[in-house]
């Protein structure tokens, strides 16, 4: 584990402004779908969504979020891991795979085993026990994304 505590947003409503703005700058999705989302984890009774930051110096560097769908064609496969993102500075110690187990644990806590995530890489996810699962269509995306898999 990393020497940096991973902040549950649903538990600080004040840090929704902040992290939404983060996020938006790292992913380029609208800060309101942000907002939104936050406000439906803070709020909201269900378990999806989640997100979670890390700070340093009272600075955002890392987040990770947990919604139904990553923007893909299969609603089946669900919910997913998204917006993962550590700053260069803060990379290579480890804070991606702790907040990758932390949401695990976290899921599984609530008798979700089972999480889903897409992307473009194709060595870095299986270091933390996620496997390939299919390829799926990304919302008007040309090419088609890899899709991963991690059950417990």
């Amino acid at each position: 584990m990393t020497k940096y505590k991973i902040t549950k947003i649903c538990e600080h409503k004040e840090l929704i402004e902040q992290a939404a703005e983060w996020f938006h700058q790292k992913w380029s999705i609208p800060k309101a779908a942000y907002i939104e989302s936050m406000n439906e984890c803070v709020i909201g009774n269900s378990v999806v969504p989640q997100w979670y930051i890390i700070f340093h110096d009272e600075k955002i560097i890392a987040g990770i979020g947990v919604i139904e769908n990553d923007f893909h064609d299969r609603l089946d496969l669900s919910p997913n891991v998204c917006a993962l993102y550590v700053e260069k500075p803060y990379r290579c110690q480890g804070i991606a795979g702790d907040m990758l187990q932390f949401v695990c644990d976290e899921f599984h806590s609530k008798e979700i085993d089972t999480l889903y995530l897409v992307t473009d890489h194709t060595s870095f996810y299986e270091r933390y026990g996620w496997r390939f699962l299919c390829m799926v269509q990304g919302d008007g995306e040309p090419e088609m994304t890899r899709m991963y898999i991690k059950r417990y």
